[in-house]
């Protein structure tokens, strides 16, 4: 083997060193939020939220959708594309799931507990940095969602297993972020 070719191999593929730039642009985000919601929690005004059950419920389906997108990018490096098909649209339905949940949430929060933007508390982080991973989750529904598609509706049959590896890593990600600020939010609040 040429020492060409050894070089090449260890280089990251453009598409991967852009998917964990953002990932850093994103940690960045919501390391800047949780740290002013730390600041802020020390102050007289701070008020208390309490947490809906719905989000756990949400976390239970977050959780299950990573594993299912692990098994779908399994499968298809082991050629299984039926059930790569169907496990990619599992995750996909529960991409869906999890979001309407964060919108239920949101409206518990809103209508029952009667958490605003108003005042000084944690219900206006809660709803920023959980508004913004559902954003998050959405825009990777959206992907999940055109890789479906494509390889449905595709004529063009290509193996490469990146777009799949970098949707896999950028679907980990958001669930890890969102163990993260459950976590986060049941220590401050």
């Amino acid at each position: 083997m040429s020492m060409v070719s050894v070089e090449k191999n260890k280089k990251m593929h453009p598409h991967k060193f852009s998917m964990w730039v953002a990932i850093a642009g994103i940690i960045m985000m919501f390391a800047g939020l949780t740290s002013a919601m730390v600041v802020k929690s020390h102050q007289a005004s701070w008020t208390t939220v309490e947490i809906p059950r719905i989000f756990w419920v949400s976390t239970v389906i977050i959780l299950i959708s990573s594993i299912t997108m692990q098994w779908a990018l399994r499968s298809f490096k082991q050629r299984n594309m039926p059930l790569f098909r169907l496990l990619l649209g599992i995750t996909l339905l529960l991409g869906l799931i999890f979001v309407i949940l964060q919108w239920l949430g949101f409206n518990i929060l809103w209508n029952r507990y009667d958490v605003t933007f108003q005042g000084g508390g944690a219900g206006q982080f809660l709803y920023v940095i959980f508004g913004l991973h559902a954003l998050h989750v959405l825009g990777g529904v959206i992907a999940l969602l055109v890789l479906f598609l494509r390889i449905i509706f595709g004529k063009k049959r290509i193996y490469s297993a990146v777009p799949y590896e970098v949707m896999a890593t950028y679907w980990h990600f958001v669930d890890l972020l969102w163990i993260y600020i459950l976590v986060f939010f049941l220590i401050i609040i």
